[in-house]
């Protein structure tokens, strides 16, 4: 590595990491509440809504990303259960009329999407980014608009590099071994909250919060279903995270 680059690398480096805010590293009990996305937190930002730590990363991040011409743009951030809920409930009414059976509707969904209660966007600590100094492709959250010739690519190299100096870790990686939730490399996760979150949220007890929630489909969450989605689109992600 060039001497020049090597003193940009490190030299942001620093600058990041010494922005992380040290209160972020407190380990807490948190509310079932809060983890299943049923609590009311306080939550910062302009036209996205993250936790105060993961806002203020977010914040010296998108700054320093912008020196190099790439304008990190929040598309998704905190969902309540409400919300997560509408997202299951329009993709299910959807996948049935095209004659999915339920199982397979409920396979579909869980490519990309949680059941209501188990999204990661429930904790203000994750994200979903694109480029908005790019033109926007159609669909922006699509694999093909950070590999290759996409649109993104920049923005990935760019976050590849340094986000993980300012506490942002990608949670679906593109790991063949890998099982659950498809690769997304547009999702990330604020290291410093969230790995206490998933802590916390490892104790709840699954099969009884999912069956409670009179969901569609939910007739379908067995206890055999719901370990494996709990090993495999909860657990299964960066090992960073864990």
């Amino acid at each position: 590595m060039k001497r020049r680059n090597f003193i940009k690398k490190t030299t942001l480096t620093g600058i990041a990491l010494a922005t992380i805010p040290s209160f972020a590293c407190s380990q807490n009990i948190i509310s079932s509440e809060e983890l299943i996305g049923k609590g009311k937190p306080i939550l910062f930002g302009k036209d996205y809504q993250l936790r105060e730590e993961a806002h203020l990363a977010f914040q010296n991040m998108k700054t320093e990303a912008l020196k190099e011409g790439v304008h990190i743009q929040i598309v998704s951030s905190y969902r309540n259960f409400e919300h997560q809920k509408s997202i299951w409930q329009r993709k299910y009414k959807r996948y049935r009329s095209q004659g999915f059976s339920e199982e397979k509707s409920i396979q579909k969904i869980i490519a990309y999407s949680t059941i209501p209660g188990t999204s990661r966007h429930h904790w203000g600590t994750d994200m979903d980014i694109i480029d908005a100094s790019v033109h926007a492709p159609k669909y922006v959250l699509r694999e093909e608009n950070f590999h290759g010739d996409g649109a993104y690519i920049h923005l990935k190299k760019w976050m590849d590099q340094h986000a993980n100096s300012f506490g942002f870790y990608l949670v679906y990686t593109g790991d063949s071994h890998r099982k659950g939730f498809k690769y997304e490399p547009w999702h990330f996760s604020y290291k410093p909250l969230s790995q206490n979150y998933l802590k916390n949220y490892k104790n709840l007890n699954m099969q009884e919060l999912l069956q409670n929630e009179e969901l569609l489909g939910s007739p379908y969450f067995s206890e055999a279903f719901i370990s494996k989605y709990r090993n495999e689109n909860i657990l299964d992600i960066n090992p960073e995270l864990l």
